[in-house]
C-alpha cells in the first residue's frame, strides 16, 4: 500500500485541479508600474485588500514591494499581520482602523490605522495617552456617506488647539463615490471638498483617487494615490477601453461531455430547452466556487433583463453557459466546436486572456471586483513571474 501511495507523491496538485487560477505577477507589476506613471508627481501605493483582490495577498504583495511599492493599503489588521514579512520595510495602512485589543497587534507589526470616526478617534487618543506617539491616517467624508469623518468634524480637529502633541496623522484621504462616470459632477464636489481638508491639514500628506481617480487626472492625485482594482487587471472606468493587462486566469476541469437531443431540457427547473442535437461540456465550478448562478443561461431574475448569460474558452472559441450554474458545477454547450475538441479532463478558461473579467461580470450583472475575489474559494493557485 505504501508503494502505491509512494508513486503519487511527484504529482502536481495544479494539474488535476477542479478549479485553478493562474496569476501572472509580471502582468500585475506592470500594471502597478503603469499606475504609478499615470500619477503622475504623486506615489502609487498598492491596495491589497481582500487577499489582493484575490490573488493572494503573501505572493502579489511580495511582488509589488519587489516592483517598488512602499505603501499598501489592507482592509483588516489581520491582512497587515500577513502582509508585513512580504514587504518588510513599507508602510501599512489599515483601513478599518483600529479598536480595543488590537493595539499589540498593530504596534508589532508596524501597521498604520485609518481612523474614520469619532469612536475611533476617541480610542485612539487614548492610545496615545497610554502609549504615547504613533502614526494615523484621518479618512474623511467628502460625500460618500460610507466611512469617515464628517467635514465638521475633520475641521474642527484640525482647529482644535487642545488636541494633543502626539496626535500626529501622517496621511489625510477621501474616496471617491463615482470615479467610474467620468462625466458625473460628484467627482469635482468631492474634489473642492477635500481640497478644504487638505488645506486644513497643511503639511500632511493627502490621498483621494483610487483606480478610477487616477485616470480623472492630476487635480484628483494628490501627494499619494491607491490603485486596487485596475492592477489586478480589471477595469476602472466606465466606457473607457480597458489599458491593464490581464492579471488572472481561472479554469475549470471538464468532468463529462454528453450528449443531448432537440426539445431535451437541461439542468435544474428546465432552464434551458435545446433547439438542435447538442453535445454538453460539464465542468467542475459553481456558485459555491465563486462562479455565479447570475450567469446561468436561463432560470434566474437577470435572464428577464439581460438576455447574453456567460460564456468560457476552451479550443480556441467562446462556448456559452447552459442551463443553470450549479453548486459545483456548471454546464457549457460545445456543439459548434468539432467533436473531439473537448474530451473529458481538459480545461475551460472561465475568465482570462480570452475572456475577459468584466465581461463575465457583465453577464452576472456585477462587476470585476466581486468576480475577482469570489472566485477562489475552492482552487489551486499558480504563480508565474518572467524575471528580468
Amino acid at each position: 500500500m505504501t508503494d502505491f501511495v509512494d508513486s503519487f507523491e511527484d504529482e502536481d496538485p495544479f494539474d488535476c485541479a477542479g478549479l485553478r487560477l493562474t496569476v501572472d505577477l509580471t502582468a500585475l507589476t506592470e500594471n502597478w508600474k503603469d499606475m504609478a506613471r499615470r500619477s503622475g508627481k504623486a506615489r502609487a501605493a498598492a491596495v491589497v485588500k481582500a487577499d489582493a483582490y484575490g490573488t493572494g495577498i503573501e505572493d502579489a504583495g511580495e511582488a509589488l514591494f519587489m516592483a517598488g511599492a512602499r505603501d499598501f493599503f489592507v482592509a483588516t489588521v489581520d491582512e497587515g499581520v500577513t502582509l508585513r514579512p512580504y514587504a518588510p520595510d513599507a508602510r501599512i495602512f489599515v483601513l478599518s482602523g483600529i479598536w480595543p485589543g488590537t493595539e499589540r497587534r498593530f504596534f508589532e507589526n508596524d501597521l498604520v490605522p485609518v481612523i474614520s470616526s469619532e469612536e475611533q478617534l476617541a480610542f485612539w487618543m487614548a492610545v496615545l495617552a497610554e502609549y504615547g506617539d504613533y502614526p494615523c491616517v484621518l479618512h474623511v467624508d467628502t460625500g460618500f456617506n460610507r466611512l469617515g469623518l464628517s467635514m465638521n468634524e475633520a475641521l474642527a480637529l484640525a482647529n482644535d488647539v487642545s488636541r494633543p502633541a502626539s496626535f500626529a496623522p501622517v496621511l489625510v484621504m477621501s474616496h471617491l463615490a463615482c470615479s467610474d462616470d467620468h462625466s458625473s459632477d460628484m467627482n469635482r464636489q468631492q474634489l473642492e471638498s477635500f481640497r478644504q481638508v487638505r488645506a486644513a491639514y497643511e503639511g500632511i500628506d493627502a490621498s483621494l483617487a483610487a483606480s478610477a481617480g487616477i485616470f480623472l487626472g492630476s487635480d484628483y492625485h494628490f501627494d499619494l494615490t491607491r490603485p486596487g482594482i485596475a492592477i489586478y487587471g480589471g477595469e476602472a472606468v466606465n466606457g473607457m477601453a480597458n489599458p491593464m493587462r490581464p492579471v488572472v486566469t481561472a479554469e475549470a476541469r471538464v468532468l463529462q461531455v454528453r450528449t443531448a437531443k432537440t426539445d431535451e431540457t437541461v439542468g435544474y427547473g428546465r432552464a434551458m430547452q435545446l433547439t438542435r442535437d447538442s453535445r454538453l461540456a460539464i465542468v467542475s465550478a459553481g456558485y459555491a466556487d465563486g462562479y455565479l448562478r447570475s450567469q446561468s443561461s436561463g432560470g434566474v431574475p437577470l435572464r428577464q433583463v439581460v438576455s447574453q448569460g456567460g460564456y468560457g474558452f476552451v479550443a480556441g472559441r467562446k462556448i456559452p453557459v447552459a442551463g443553470r450554474v450549479t453548486m459545483d458545477l456548471t454546464i457549457f454547450d460545445v456543439t459548434d466546436l468539432p467533436e473531439d475538441a473537448v474530451r473529458a479532463g481538459d480545461y475551460v478558461e472561465l475568465f482570462g486572456k480570452n475572456v475577459l473579467v468584466d465581461d463575465v461580470a457583465r453577464a452576472a450583472g456585477t462587476i470585476g471586483y466581486e468576480i475577482l475575489t469570489s472566485i477562489g474559494l475552492r482552487h489551486e493557485r499558480r504563480y508565474l513571474y518572467e524575471e528580468d
